[in-house]
């Protein structure tokens, strides 16, 4: 299924920002001093290892925000899979314009494309399943639209975008609420009549009360496959269940048979490994 892109108006300001970063109180020194104004050159955007392309807006804003010259032309868009040596973009024009917008580019080529590879790595080792993998909230300051869109692009779903889209009740709500149905309670009545409500659960016995109360979906946190298909017989289509809790390629095809509906993975986001992307140099 093919990701509709991101609107330029949400790409432009994070790249933006990230270029006046590197840019600092005076520009490109090192390009600046060596590269002719002049100077033209084509370069090449490769992978040099197996995986999922996510991030080229982002990418070719940078080089465009640098210098409105610089053309770009995509072989492989978002969504492709990629093996080493694969030609992902070309980038040509103003040389000192490309060289400073290197390292944004691939810093958000490289880190979005990891994400999207990682998704697709457990998407695929739960293909079969009808669970479907999803990320959460883990996501690293201002950039939770942009690796949201990414985990999409490998093949997974989101959960809530913020804090004011979905409730999601956890152990402290509850703690401080002074029990489950207190919480539940509490949240039905603070919310409009579209907002879901998820509890998280750690037990059976929390699911039951869960249940009780009519949520809309459940979080089971830390379950084992044989807990997990326990709990969604209990469920028996009552309410979305979500399965959580170090879930990793190795680990998620138990987990997507037990018949969850989805596998919340948070270092999705957090910490997945970047993709080996190179800027070469053509000429």
């Amino acid at each position: 299924m093919s990701i509709p892109p991101l609107p330029a108006i949400m790409i432009e300001p994070v790249v933006r920002a990230t270029l006046l970063e590197d840019l600092g109180r005076a520009g490109d020194l090192t390009t600046d001093s060596i590269v002719p104004a002049d100077a033209l050159t084509r370069c090449a955007l490769m992978a040099r290892q197996p995986g999922v392309v996510a991030g080229l807006d982002f990418a070719l804003m940078a080089f465009r925000l640098i210098d409105p010259g610089i053309e770009c032309h995509v072989e492989r868009p978002d969504g492709s899979r990629l093996k080493p040596g694969d030609l992902i973009a070309t980038v040509s024009g103003p040389a000192r314009g490309i060289l400073t917008g290197e390292r944004t580019a691939l810093n958000f080529l490289s880190h979005l494309s990891g994400v999207a590879s990682a998704t697709r790595g457990i998407a695929d080792a739960i293909a079969g399943t009808k669970a479907q993998v999803c990320c959460t909230r883990k996501t690293m300051p201002g950039l939770r639209a942009a690796q949201k869109y990414a985990v999409r692009v490998g093949g997974g779903s989101n959960h809530r975008f913020g804090l004011d889209d979905a409730v999601l009740i956890k152990d402290n709500h509850v703690a401080i609420a002074g029990g489950v149905k207190n919480a539940v309670e509490r949240a039905r009545a603070g919310v409009g009549h579209l907002v879901k409500i998820e509890l998280e659960v750690d037990t059976l016995d929390q699911l039951a009360e869960a249940l009780a109360l009519g949520v809309d979906a459940v979080l089971l946190d830390n379950m084992g496959p044989d807990m997990l298909r326990e709990a969604v017989g209990m469920v028996a289509g009552r309410a979305i269940t979500e399965a959580s809790g170090r879930i990793r390629p190795e680990t998620a095809r138990p987990i997507a048979e037990s018949g969850v509906d989805l596998m919340s993975v948070g270092w999705l986001t957090h910490s997945a490994a970047v993709l080996d992307i190179g800027l070469d140099h053509l000429g």
